[in-house]
């Protein structure tokens, strides 16, 4: 019997670099994008559905994910079809996922989990925080999006306080040290909890 630990926060908070943490904690950890990655490239899942709605998201046998941003900004009512292709397929992935791991305890990598209503699939969620100008500060260094472009994102995504509040565990990314800390200490959490159930 395994455990299932959602792990989530918002853009630039660590989540990446904390499920590494979990990952060398002895966890199992499925992330829900390079899910995405896996469905959209040469042969994936989602790339004949995907052509069949939106042939010219398809190029060189892959989905295009700047293809898809195009046809979204040109009709945002897209989004709600390129949704009902890629989430079955996303969550059959995650069931595959947990059908076959073998850890004690499972981490799923999810970025928006509070916002599709997901943490109810959960024995519990962790949220990673940091302080909003660490926050933009990592996603400035990455040089991929403008400050614009990342306080719009900011802006749809739940804020932290509401994913605090929701959480069973926190995670504050301030230094490395402080998150492998925090990571171990939910683990041996976890392992009491499993222990005494």
């Amino acid at each position: 019997m395994s455990f299932a630990l959602g792990l989530t926060g918002s853009i630039g908070m660590g989540k990446s670099t904390t499920a590494k943490l979990f990952a060398e904690a002895g966890c199992a950890v499925w992330d829900a994008d390079a899910a995405v990655h896996r469905l959209y490239a040469p042969g994936g899942a989602a790339v004949e559905p995907m052509r069949s709605a939106f042939p010219e998201a398809v190029i060189d046998g892959a989905v295009c994910r700047e293809a898809l941003k195009r046809i979204i900004v040109a009709d945002p009512s897209a989004l709600g079809r390129i949704e009902q292709i890629v989430h079955p397929l996303v969550a059959e992935d995650r069931a595959e996922f947990r059908a076959r791991a073998t850890a004690d305890i499972l981490v799923f990598d999810i970025p928006l989990l509070f916002e599709g209503g997901g943490e109810t699939q959960f024995d519990a969620v962790a949220t990673v925080s940091a302080p909003p100008e660490v926050q933009e500060a990592r996603v400035m260094e990455r040089g991929t999006m403008t400050s614009e472009h990342f306080h719009h994102i900011r802006s749809k995504q739940m804020p932290d306080a509401d994913k605090h509040a929701r959480a069973d565990y926190v995670i504050v990314t301030d230094t490395m040290d402080h998150a492998r800390e925090q990571v171990q200490e939910i683990v041996a959490d976890i392992r009491a909890r499993m222990q005494n159930a």
